[in-house]
């Protein structure tokens, strides 16, 4: 049971005295608002149930699923690749870092290059 769920019976017990004192004093008003609160308590008790049931089975699939080998493997496979590519753009900027650096004997390098100026 949850807060919701505690919530709705509470509402829903609280509903009931009013609509009973209310009949028993001939007091409609009251009567018909012990009936709102019971029907607002059945309500949230009910959603109350459903986020249970819902955290239930979240929780009874957690339990249940395993990981595989297979899929463990691709994991790996999948990082590896990402791996491999990251690595292989750091090293071709570096290789391109290191090529502007010598072509440019002494001079600073032009890392990221300017546009060229158009003229008319």
């Amino acid at each position: 049971m949850n807060k919701t769920t505690a919530s709705g019976k509470f509402d829903e017990i609280k509903g009931k005295v009013k609509q009973g004192l209310g009949e028993a004093m001939d007091n409609d008003r009251l009567a018909n608002s012990g009936a709102m609160d019971q029907v607002k308590g059945n309500a949230k008790e009910a959603w109350g149930s459903t986020k249970d049931a819902a955290r239930s089975a979240v929780r009874d699939s957690h339990d249940t699923a395993s990981v595989s080998p297979a899929d463990d493997r691709m994991r790996n496979d999948k990082h590896n690749l990402r791996d491999s590519v990251t690595s292989a753009a750091k090293d071709a900027k570096d290789a391109l870092r290191t090529e502007r650096m010598t072509s440019s004997a002494g001079a600073a390098p032009d890392f990221p290059p300017e546009a060229p100026s158009r003229t008319e």
